[in-house]
């Protein structure tokens, strides 16, 4: 994977991609139709961010590149890349609990509070990491 040349793209199989981690100066694009929504997207070296109907989805901290990104009434599923390990924060259902699998690996059932934010660390490096979390 690399990163998103054009910010954010929808791909084939019905999901996005989005973030450009190596953007020395912060980039975005608003009004991104898909699917019925609007997203933007915020990216660069220190940081992504994706918001869908100006509701928050995405953050990372530094930037990242997320690929194959999916929401679904369950969770949501992405891979992300990036050259150092990244702090993520996802926007989901409030008061719920999650279990978050990364590259896999069952990290453990994870609770929202009343933003719906769930915060997790990821470490990254040569290949993209695959992260899902469900309820």
């Amino acid at each position: 994977m690399a990163v998103v040349e054009q910010l954010l793209r929808a791909e084939a199989d019905g999901t996005i991609s989005f973030g450009n981690y190596e953007l020395s100066e912060k980039k975005k694009l608003d009004n991104f139709e898909y699917e019925g929504n609007v997203l933007k997207v915020k990216t660069y070296k220190d940081i992504t961010k994706l918001e869908q109907n100006e509701m928050f989805l995405y953050e990372s901290v530094p930037g990242t590149a997320v690929s194959h990104f999916k929401e679904s009434e369950k969770g949501l599923s992405f891979e992300v890349e990036a050259p150092g390990d990244a702090q993520i924060t996802v926007g989901l259902e409030e008061n719920a609990e999650y279990h978050v699998l990364v590259d896999g690996k069952n990290i453990g059932p994870m609770k929202t509070g009343v933003g719906g934010k769930l915060n997790l660390s990821v470490s990254l490096g040569n290949a993209p990491v695959k992260v899902e979390i469900h309820k």
